[in-house]
């Protein structure tokens, strides 16, 4: 009896269905107030502790845009080699749309983490799984909304929270790009590039202990 009507229900499993990484974007600015309910979207998401943890630093200067994609430059490069085999192959994809969308928000972690011990007490990388339930909202929202979102984490931490003058205890978890696009990809563009392919739900599910289905077991 709670249920929303079916064609919502439907459209917010559309929504997952259809979320992407998008990576290429248009230059074309993103409306203010849509921005503004993006980022409303993302401060409903839920938090361990109702922490809140999530802090966003809207980018607008283009040197610093710049300097942002530099540093995911670097990692891009270092993350290449430590691929080994795949090393030229990873080269070849296209990892960010830092200078191309319409708005940048770097997400990051807050100070004064410590002092939350509820629901961290054992697992304190639950504020990391609180920021991430709020990109997710953004994604989602964005969707919905016909906007791009891209989650870019190929930087070093402590060289962009020094960039950005974040508290020693704040840290930078994601750059977000947020823009229009063209079209949205029809799968994930890492599967459609080849680089890795779903996984199949029912081997991953398993029941009364850590217990992975054969083979013929999940295909049945």
């Amino acid at each position: 009896m709670n249920a929303y009507p079916q064609a919502d229900i439907d459209a917010v499993y559309r929504a997952i269905r259809e979320r992407r990484d998008m990576r290429h974007f248009k230059p074309d600015p993103v409306d203010p107030a849509l921005l503004q309910r993006l980022l409303q979207a993302a401060h409903l998401a839920p938090s361990v502790g109702f922490m809140q943890p999530w802090r966003f630093i809207r980018i607008t200067d283009t040197a610093l845009r710049q300097q942002l994609h530099a540093e995911v430059e670097v990692e891009r490069v270092a993350t290449a080699k430590a691929l080994g085999q795949r090393e030229e192959e990873f080269m070849k994809l296209k990892v960010e749309g830092i200078l191309d969308c319409g708005e940048v928000l770097v997400a990051a972690l807050m100070d004064g983490r410590e002092r939350h011990v509820f629901g961290r007490r054992t697992l304190p990388e639950m504020d990391i799984c609180s920021i991430a339930c709020a990109i997710q909202n953004m994604w989602l929202a964005a969707r919905a909304e016909g906007i791009g979102l891209g989650w870019v984490s190929l930087f070093d931490p402590q060289r962009l929270g020094a960039l950005l003058g974040l508290p020693t205890e704040a840290k930078a978890v994601a750059i977000l790009c947020i823009g229009h696009v063209e079209a949205f990809y029809d799968k994930p563009m890492l599967e459609q590039e080849n680089w890795a392919q779903r996984q199949n739900l029912a081997e991953l599910v398993f029941e009364n202990g850590w217990s992975p289905l054969s083979a013929a077991q999940a295909a049945s």
